[in-house]
């Protein structure tokens, strides 16, 4: 659903809700494509890429990074966002990249139009993800990989384990599933890919886990002593949990989730406000950590 420009989105800057998205890249939310990319890149170094629901864009831009010689375009159905898609490619210095609005179902494509076609997920909110898969393998050439990402709600483990936490796990479900979607997602990637036609053989299945977690400031010092790298890496793991819960706060207070679920009386005002200072209680822990399965399919063409 399309929803009026906000200020934020016009000037290229993330609402709030959206900042969380934007630690996503290729390396934490691709890497079971990697491989194959770049064996793909040996032989070919000028590779298309589409990613499909690219958002703030910064899954897409880690991917132009990768493939320098190659091109990458993002498509959203929401046109408000690649505002700050261009701007996120912008400011990584990314020249090989454009971004557009489309629509999964109907790819503004032509056949065998891309070497690599991704999603990350997208499939996991629509109502007949099959029917999405089938355009993206459309628009894919022959020899060329379709590959998806979908996380599995029925998985999710938090700790620690607050009520309020618990709830808004059914909350989102809820949502999902009153929203046309799929909350296991993640374990039906196989039977969707099979339901348009592929051959088993032709689907590598693999799953991974997305996680946030706390460091505490003595592994962080210790990390440093280490390896420079290693300290930026959990740096990022702080702003990705306080990300977050940041992000699911501002929502629960009066975002989209807050209206949707109002909608279809999946809450009250004071359950949100209640589930929102659990978040802000969870990104404060030390031992505060959430982790979710997700299903990935690579699909030879």
């Amino acid at each position: 659903m399309e929803q009026d420009q906000t200020p934020s989105e016009k000037s290229g800057h993330p609402p709030a809700q959206a900042i969380l998205h934007e630690v996503r890249t290729a390396e934490n939310s691709a890497a079971y494509l990697l491989p194959k990319l770049q064996s793909m890149k040996e032989s070919n170094p000028h590779l298309t890429l589409l990613d499909v629901g690219a958002g703030s864009g910064t899954i897409s831009v880690s991917f132009a990074k990768l493939i320098p010689d190659g091109h990458v375009t993002g498509v959203d159905l929401n046109p408000n966002i690649l505002p700050r898609a261009r701007a996120v490619a912008e400011m990584a210095g990314v020249k090989n990249i454009e971004f557009q609005q489309g629509n999964v179902y109907k790819l503004p494509f032509a056949d065998e139009t891309f070497d690599v076609t991704l999603c990350h997920q997208v499939l996991i909110h629509i109502g007949t993800p099959w029917d999405a898969l089938r355009e993206m393998l459309r628009v894919t050439k022959r020899g060329g990989i379709v590959a998806a990402r979908e996380g599995d709600y029925e998985t999710e483990c938090v700790w620690p384990e607050l009520p309020e936490l618990c709830k808004f796990h059914k909350l989102m479900a809820g949502l999902m599933s009153a929203g046309g979607g799929t909350p296991t997602a993640g374990r039906q990637l196989l039977s969707w890919a099979l339901k348009v036609g592929v051959e088993r053989s032709q689907i590598t299945l693999s799953y991974s886990t997305w996680l946030y977690h706390t460091p505490s400031g003595r592994k962080i010092c210790c990390k440093f002593y280490y390896s420079t790298l290693l300290l930026v890496a959990a740096i990022m793991d702080l702003i990705a949990v306080f990300s977050l819960a940041q992000g699911l706060c501002d929502q629960l207070r009066g975002g989209s989730m807050r209206e949707k679920a109002l909608k279809f009386g999946l809450g009250t005002e004071n359950d949100f406000e209640e589930m929102a200072k659990a978040w802000e209680e969870w990104a404060k822990r030390d031992d505060a950590s959430l982790a979710m399965l997700h299903g990935e399919i690579l699909v030879q063409k």
